[in-house]
C-alpha cells in the first residue's frame, strides 16, 4: 500500500477522488492502492522551553540553546498548562499505523518549504523508515494531479529544501525565544514584549516611517507656470523648483502677461513601455491592498481558496515568471479566458490568440519551485465577489503581460523667459499596447506627488528651435516639500521584498527577493502577528503603530534585531542552503552565536527600561483568580495576571457582552464572581439589557440568561 500523506483533509479527499479512492475511513480514505491521509497543518512541533526543564522566565536560564532541537505534539494551553493538543495526537496515531503498513510514501503537502517541514517533523517524530516520493505540482487540476503522480520525485532532491525550512524554524525559535524573554525580564515583568527574528524588523519599518513623518518639517519652495498657445492648442510650462522666495519673486518680476518667451530647444524621444511581469503573492497582495483594501492575510487566503478550487496555480509563489514548457501552453489559457471570463478581458484574450506574444515574463532561469500565478482551465463557475475581484486581477495581469509594449513619443520643450528657463512635456501614445486593458490602480492622496507631473500636458503644438511664443498666463505658486507616507500594507510588502531598499523596477526587486524579509507565503502571517501583540492597528489603509509598538520600537531601534538588512541577509542564506550553497551547521552556529549577543544585549537594558513607559494603563489591586498569588494588569482591551512568566497565562477581555469594565468592577467581577448591576449589557439574543456579569468556571456569563 501506498500511504499519502496530505496538508489537510480538503487537499486528501480531492486526490483520493482523482485517483480513484473511495472508501472513507476514520482519518484516512483508501481505494485502488492507496491510503489518503492528512495533517491539520503542523501536527508536530519544535519542543517548548519547558521540555527542556525551563519551566519559569528567569535571567539565569538565558540564553536557551537546545543541545539538540527535539519535536513534540502540538500544544495547547488549558488552565495554564501545555497539554497535546487531542485531535492532532488522534489523527498522528492515524498517520503511524498506516505509515507502519506503508511500502511507500507519497509527501502531498503543499510543494514549498513550509509544507515539506510539516511532513518531514511527522515523518521523523514518528521514526518512519519507509521510502518516500514527493508530488509536486503547481495547480490542483485532475490533469496535474493525474500527472504529478505519474512523475513523482525522489524524495531525497528536496532534502535541502527542508534543511532549510528546519534551519528558519529552529533560528525563530532560538532568537523569538530568548529575545522575547530578555526584553520582557529588562523590563520588569511589565508586560509581555514579543520579539521575533522577522517580526521586530518589521514592526521597525512600521515605526520608523510613522516617527519620520510625524516629526517631518515642511520646507517651502516655489515655482513659476507660464501659459501659451498655438495652432489653437494651449498648454503650460512650468520651472525647476526655486528655494528661496526672494529669488521666485526676482524672477518672476522679469515677466509679464504678453512678454515674449523664446523656445530653446525640443527633444522628442520614443520610448517603449513594457507590460507589467506576471503577479507572485507579494505583487498580488500589493495591488489588492491598493485596489480593494483588502489585508495581505485576506488576499493570501482568497488565493488559496481559489486554488484549492482548482482555478488558479500555486498562490505561495515568489517568482513572476514562467518556464518555456508552461509558455507553450500559454495560448490554450488565452482560449478558455476568450471562452469564459468578462467581456474586457475575453476580448483582448481573443487578439492575443495567434499573435506574436511579449515574453518579457518568460525566463527558466527565473522560475524557482513554482512559476508566477496564472489562470487555470477549470471553468470558475459563480464565485463570491472577493474571490471574482482576485480571479480577475490575475486573469488581467496575465492578458496584460502578454501584450506588446506600450509606445509613447515623449516630447520635451525648453523654453527661456527672460533668463528663466521654463520646460513643458507632451505625451503622444503611439501604440496602447498593453495599455489597451490597463485599469490604473489609483494610489491614495498621500502617495501622489503632484510636483512630478507640472509639465504635464494632454498635448503640445509643433514647436521649434529659436520659435517665440507670448506669455498668456502668468503664476508663482508656493509649494511644500512631502512627507514618506506612512506605511500601508501595500508599500510594507513592497518594502518587506526588498529589504527596505526603495526600488521601483519590477525585474530589480525580483532579484533582491532571495533577501528580503521574510517569504512571500510568510509575510501576511507576520504583519497579522504585528496586530495580535497589539503592536499595529489600522487607520484606514495606513498601518499605525501603538503606543506598546512604538515603546518596544524606542527600545530595540538601535540593536541589530531590528536592522533589516541582517535579517534579510539570513534569507538570503535559507535560500542559498535551499541550493546547496550553504551548510545547515555553518548557519546554526552563525545563529546560536548571534543569539548568545542579542540576549546579553536586551539583557543589558535593564538600567534603560525603568525611565521607558512600558505599562498597561494601571496595575489594579485585584488578585489574579487562576493563580492567587499574581496581580492583574489592566491593558485598553485586555486583563492579564502579571505572573504569565511564572507560568500563568489568566487573560480576559476587559469589554464582556458589550460593557467596557473599569477597575473597579474588574475587581468585582475576579474577586466577588460578580459585577453590580449594570445598564446596557448585550444579553445571548444580542439586546441590551441591564444585569449582572457572573464569572463562573472562569467564564463570563450574563445573570439568568
Amino acid at each position: 500500500m501506498k500511504v499519502v500523506i496530505a496538508e489537510k483533509p480538503s487537499v486528501a479527499r480531492d486526490l483520493a477522488r482523482v485517483m480513484g479512492a473511495k472508501e472513507v475511513k476514520d482519518g484516512y480514505i483508501t481505494g485502488n492502492g492507496y491510503a489518503f491521509t492528512y495533517a491539520f497543518g503542523h501536527l508536530i512541533q519544535l519542543c517548548t522551553p519547558q521540555a527542556y526543564g525551563y519551566a519559569t522566565w528567569s535571567v539565569s536560564n538565558l540564553p536557551i540553546i537546545p543541545p539538540e532541537f527535539r519535536l513534540e505534539v502540538k500544544k495547547v494551553k488549558r488552565d495554564g498548562k501545555q497539554i497535546d493538543d487531542a485531535g492532532a495526537k488522534k489523527q498522528l496515531n492515524t498517520i503511524k499505523q498506516l505509515i507502519s503498513q506503508a511500502e511507500e510514501i507519497i509527501v502531498a503537502t503543499d510543494a514549498g518549504r513550509e509544507g515539506e517541514l510539516i511532513f518531514r517533523n511527522i515523518y521523523y517524530y514518528l521514526n518512519a523508515k519507509a521510502p518516500f516520493k514527493r508530488l509536486w505540482i503547481s495547480s490542483q487540476t485532475d490533469k496535474a494531479i493525474k500527472e504529478g503522480f505519474a512523475n513523482l520525485k525522489d524524495g531525497k532532491e528536496y532534502d535541502s529544501l527542508y534543511m532549510s525550512a528546519k534551519s528558519r524554524a529552529e533560528s525563530d525559535w532560538l532568537i523569538g525565544i530568548n529575545a522575547t524573554q530578555a526584553l520582557t525580564l529588562a523590563a520588569g515583568n511589565r508586560g509581555l514584549l514579543s520579539l521575533g527574528r522577522v517580526q521586530t524588523p518589521t514592526l521597525a519599518m512600521i515605526c520608523s516611517r510613522y516617527v519620520e513623518n510625524k516629526n517631518f518639517k515642511p520646507q517651502a519652495f516655489f515655482k513659476i507656470q507660464a501659459g501659451f498657445e498655438k495652432d489653437n492648442i494651449k498648454f503650460k510650462a512650468t520651472s525647476n523648483k526655486i528655494d528661496k522666495k526672494e529669488e521666485a519673486e526676482a524672477a518672476i518680476a522679469k515677466l509679464a502677461i504678453g512678454t515674449e518667451a523664446k523656445v530653446v530647444k525640443v527633444e522628442a524621444k520614443e520610448t517603449k513601455e513594457q507590460p507589467p511581469l506576471l503577479f507572485d503573492l507579494t505583487s498580488l497582495q500589493q495591488d489588492a491592498n491598493k485596489k480593494y483594501g483588502y489585508s495581505a492575510d485576506q488576499t493570501l487566503n482568497i488565493a488559496q481558496t481559489l486554488y484549492e478550487k482548482k482555478v488558479i496555480t500555486y498562490p505561495r509563489t515568489g517568482s513572476r515568471y514562467i518556464g518555456e514548457d508552461v509558455f507553450e501552453k500559454i495560448e490554450e489559457l488565452f482560449q478558455h479566458l476568450a471562452d469564459t471570463a468578462g467581456e474586457e478581458i475575453a476580448s483582448i484574450s481573443r487578439n492575443l490568440i495567434g499573435a506574436r506574444l511579449n515574453k518579457r515574463s518568460v525566463d527558466d532561469k527565473k522560475v524557482t519551485d513554482h512559476h508566477a500565478l496564472l489562470v487555470t482551465d477549470e471553468k470558475p463557475g459563480p464565485m463570491p465577489k472577493e474571490q471574482q475581484q482576485i480571479y480577475n486581477m490575475i486573469a488581467k495581469r496575465m492578458v496584460e503581460s502578454f501584450s506588446d509594449v506600450c509606445l509613447k513619443d515623449i516630447t520635451t520643450v525648453t523654453i527661456d523667459a527672460q533668463g528663466v528657463e521654463l520646460i513643458a512635456k507632451g505625451t503622444v501614445i503611439k501604440q496602447y499596447g498593453w495599455r489597451l486593458s490597463a485599469e490604473q490602480v489609483d494610489l491614495p492622496d498621500d502617495e501622489k506627488n503632484t510636483d512630478d507631473h507640472d509639465n504635464e500636458n494632454a498635448q503640445l503644438p509643433k514647436l521649434s528651435a529659436e520659435e517665440l511664443l507670448e506669455i498668456l498666463s502668468l503664476e508663482l505658486s508656493e509649494r511644500f516639500t512631502k512627507a514618506k507616507p506612512i506605511h500601508t500594507e501595500a508599500s510594507l510588502l513592497k518594502a518587506m521584498e526588498t529589504s527596505g531598499k526603495e526600488i521601483e523596477d519590477d525585474e530589480m526587486r525580483q532579484a533582491m527577493k532571495d533577501c528580503g524579509l521574510g517569504t512571500p507565503a510568510t509575510r501576511a502571517a507576520t504583519i497579522e502577528t504585528l496586530f495580535q501583540r497589539d503592536y499595529i492597528k489600522r487607520d484606514k489603509k495606513k498601518l499605525i503603530p501603538t503606543e506598546k509598538g512604538l515603546a518596544v520600537y524606542r527600545l530595540i531601534k538601535d540593536r541589530s534585531i531590528a536592522k533589516v538588512t541582517l535579517t534579510g541577509k539570513w534569507e538570503q542564506k535559507l535560500e542559498e542552503m535551499r541550493a546547496n550553497k550553504v551548510s545547515y551547521d555553518v548557519f546554526m552556529k552563525h545563529i546560536k552565536d548571534y543569539t548568545l549577543k542579542i540576549t546579553k544585549e536586551l539583557l543589558q537594558l535593564r538600567v534603560t527600561i525603568q525611565q521607558e513607559e512600558i505599562k498597561p494603563q494601571q496595575k489594579g489591586k485585584i488578585k489574579c483568580p487562576k493563580c492567587a498569588s499574581g496581580n492583574i494588569l489592566l491593558y485598553d482591551k485586555v486583563a492579564q495576571c502579571d505572573h504569565y512568566a511564572r507560568g500563568c497565562d489568566f487573560k480576559i477581555w476587559r469589554t464582556l457582552n458589550g460593557m467596557f469594565l473599569e477597575e473597579k468592577e474588574m475587581k468585582n467581577l475576579l474577586e466577588k464572581g460578580r459585577t453590580s448591576m449594570l445598564k446596557g449589557v448585550k444579553n445571548k439574543d444580542g439586546k441590551q439589557v441591564d444585569a449582572v456579569l457572573l464569572f463562573k468556571d472562569f467564564k463570563v456569563i450574563v445573570d439568568g440568561a
